[in-house]
C-alpha cells in the first residue's frame, strides 16, 4: 500500500492551532490583564469643574446697578442712545463658552465713567490637573502680575479693626483706625500723594478680599496725568471654583483738581463683584 504523502502546510497550520490552545506566545509577551496592579496602566481623570458656561456679560449687570456706577446715563436725552449705553457693547469673543465681557461708557458734567466686567471660564486639557486647581493657578498668576503693596498702617491709628473680607499678600490682617482719605491720596501705596503727608487708610489699600468667591482681590490706582484731570481706575477680581470674573471700573473727573472718590468706588465695585459671584452662586 502506498503511504500518504506528507503535507508540510497541513502540519504548520496544526503547530499554529497548537500554539493557539495553550495560550502561549512566540515573544513571551504578558497582557495588561495578566498583570494587575502595574502602574500607569489606569489613571482617573481629574474631575471637571463646577461651571460648563458663562452668563451673558451685558446682561449681567442690571439697569439699578449701572445707575449707582454710571452717573449721568439716566440724564441721557436720547432714548436710542440711553437704551444702548444701558446695553453696553460686548467685547469680541470667539468662545463664549470660555471667555466673554461687556463694556460701558457714560459721560456727564461732572466726570467721564467707565465699567468692564470679563468672565472667564477655566479647562484644564491635562487628565491629572482639575479645572479648579487649573484656575487657582491661574488667578494666582493674575494676582502676581497686579503687583499688591505691602499694607502701610496708618502712624495715627490706635485700636486694631479689620475691614471685614480684606486682607494682604503677606497675611496680615487690615488693621488701624483709619482716619479720613484725603481728596488727593493714592490708595496703591503712594502715601505721598497726600495733602497731609498722612498714610493712606488700610482699608482701602489694594489688598487680598477673603469675603469674595473663593479668593479675590481690590486693586486701586490714581493716573499720573500731570496736569489734567486724574483718572482713578479700581479693580476686583475673584475666583470661584473654575471661573474667573474680573471687574474694571474707572472715573475721571471733569474738573481739575479732583480726584474720584477711591473709598466710594472700591464700595460700589465689589458690591457689583458680590452680586456677580451671587449670580454665579458662589
Amino acid at each position: 500500500m502506498r503511504r500518504k504523502a506528507y503535507v508540510p502546510g497541513v502540519a504548520a497550520c496544526l503547530a499554529v492551532v497548537l500554539a493557539g490552545c495553550t495560550g502561549g506566545s512566540g515573544d513571551g509577551a504578558t497582557s495588561d490583564d495578566s498583570n494587575p496592579g502595574r502602574p500607569g496602566v489606569t489613571t482617573e481623570a481629574a474631575e471637571p469643574g463646577r461651571y460648563r458656561t458663562l452668563p451673558e456679560p451685558c446682561g449681567a449687570v442690571g439697569d439699578k446697578t449701572l445707575d449707582s456706577l454710571l452717573p449721568g446715563i439716566e440724564e441721557i436725552p436720547d432714548e436710542a442712545q440711553r437704551d444702548k449705553a444701558y446695553k453696553g457693547e460686548p467685547t469680541l469673543a470667539y468662545d463664549t463658552d470660555r471667555k466673554v465681557g461687556c463694556r460701558w461708557k457714560v459721560e456727564s458734567a461732572e466726570a467721564t465713567n467707565h465699567l468692564f466686567v470679563d468672565f472667564e471660564r477655566v479647562v484644564s486639557y491635562d487628565n491629572s490637573v482639575s479645572d479648579d486647581s487649573q484656575a487657582e493657578q491661574l488667578f494666582a498668576k493674575q494676582v502676581e502680575a497686579a503687583d499688591l503693596p505691602e499694607p502701610v498702617v496708618s502712624e495715627s491709628a490706635s485700636s486694631p479693626s479689620s475691614s471685614p473680607g480684606s486682607g494682604s499678600p503677606s497675611g496680615a490682617s487690615s488693621s488701624g483706625s483709619p482716619s479720613a482719605t484725603p481728596s488727593g491720596s493714592a490708595p496703591s501705596g503712594d502715601a505721598s500723594s497726600s495733602p497731609s503727608g498722612s498714610a493712606t487708610p488700610t482699608d482701602l489699600q489694594p489688598r487680598l478680599l477673603d469675603d469674595l468667591g473663593d479668593e479675590g482681590y481690590v486693586d486701586d490706582e490714581l493716573s499720573d496725568s500731570g496736569s489734567t484731570a486724574k483718572q482713578r481706575t479700581v479693580t476686583v477680581a475673584f475666583r470661584t471654583s473654575n471661573v474667573m470674573v474680573t471687574i474694571e471700573y474707572a472715573e475721571q473727573s471733569a474738573t481739575l483738581g479732583v480726584v474720584p472718590d477711591s473709598e466710594e468706588m472700591q464700595d460700589m465695585a465689589r458690591k457689583l463683584a458680590s452680586q456677580l459671584a451671587d449670580s454665579l452662586g458662589g
